[in-house]
């Protein structure tokens, strides 16, 4: 697994926001009182009349998005996961995906991995609530790298989009080289054994379990899935004939995301074993980060685990 340094996604986001605010005037972006967390905070200080603080009111600032998409602006609207897709579900189902809207909602502090800030603020079942909206397109990105170029293809693609990025700093995967194509997995490793398909910071553990399988005669693919929505079918249904066994990697709940997604394409395009490295039917306990993905079984361990059992059940 090649790993650089450590990186924070929702920096590189506020960085990036920066540089197509510069070359694009109607972009504008609006946030929920976190713009220090979720780094709005450097567009805001380039960009103090194109920037909308909403204060704690997010479902205000989907409905004030929405509007300036109708007037012709491409909307990013920010705030932590867990109430962008939860408090906003009915402002994003009414005024964002039926309107089709340019509405880009960037959701920070995504999953289990906010750590100490509790259950309250964890996000489990964004995915499946962004997922389920009509013509939303849903990203989450595996690195700063990826991210950068996220956001840029959101700005540039018409209509409304969900990105999910986490709070900590994640492992740089991927190379200077590495093109983000909407719609398209990433193969960041072959393998003809099994194939794990991962997204967000799932897929560095990903790949630390490819390698120690490795090591014990399991050859690993390994899929980075960063678009949950529209998926890559022709990429998991390839998976499937050649490695004949999928374990997908999510930090979601079991239900209703990566995971479902890609079992919808097996069961009706081409039936394998399968296997779920993801959170239960459960609300997570406050702890820290590590803590939390160790209990909740988000570890590449976890990972080397289901992938043995999943290969045991081929014919």
């Amino acid at each position: 697994m090649k790993v650089r340094e450590q990186s924070s996604t929702r920096e590189v986001y506020g960085k990036t926001l920066v540089a197509l605010g510069k070359e694009n005037p109607d972009i504008v972006v609006l946030d929920a009182d976190l713009s220090k967390s979720t780094m709005t905070q450097f567009f805001a200080r380039e960009f103090p009349h194109r920037f909308f603080d909403c204060g704690i009111a997010e479902q205000n600032m989907i409905g004030i998005a929405a509007g300036l998409a109708a007037s012709g602006k491409i909307a990013f609207a920010s705030t932590f996961a867990v109430f962008a897709t939860g408090r906003c579900y009915d402002q994003l189902r009414m005024s964002v995906a039926q309107p089709r809207h340019d509405v880009k909602v960037v959701a920070t502090h995504g999953g289990i991995s906010v750590g100490e800030d509790g259950l309250s603020h964890h996000s489990i079942e964004d995915l499946a609530l962004a997922c389920s909206l009509p013509g939303f397109t849903v990203v989450v990105p595996a690195d700063a790298i990826e991210t950068a170029q996220v956001i840029r293809v959101a700005a540039a693609t018409r209509g409304p989009f969900y990105v999910r990025l986490g709070r900590l700093k994640t492992p740089l995967i991927l190379g200077d080289d590495y093109q983000f194509v909407l719609g398209e997995a990433a193969t960041l490793r072959q393998g003809i054994d099994a194939t794990i398909i991962a997204c967000g910071l799932m897929v560095a553990r990903a790949l630390e379990a490819a390698e120690n399988l490795s090591q014990q005669g399991i050859d690993c693919r390994v899929l980075n899935m960063s678009t949950i929505k529209p998926l890559d079918i022709e990429a998991i249904v390839l998976a499937a004939n050649e490695t004949e066994a999928i374990v997908t990697a999510e930090e979601h709940l079991e239900h209703g995301g990566l995971g479902s997604k890609v079992a919808q394409v097996v069961v009706q395009h081409w039936a394998v074993p399968m296997a779920f490295v993801a959170i239960k039917d459960v609300f997570a306990k406050s702890g820290t980060p590590d803590e939390l993905l160790q209990r909740y079984g988000l570890t590449a361990a976890e990972i080397e685990k289901a992938v043995k059992a999943t290969v045991l059940r081929k014919k």
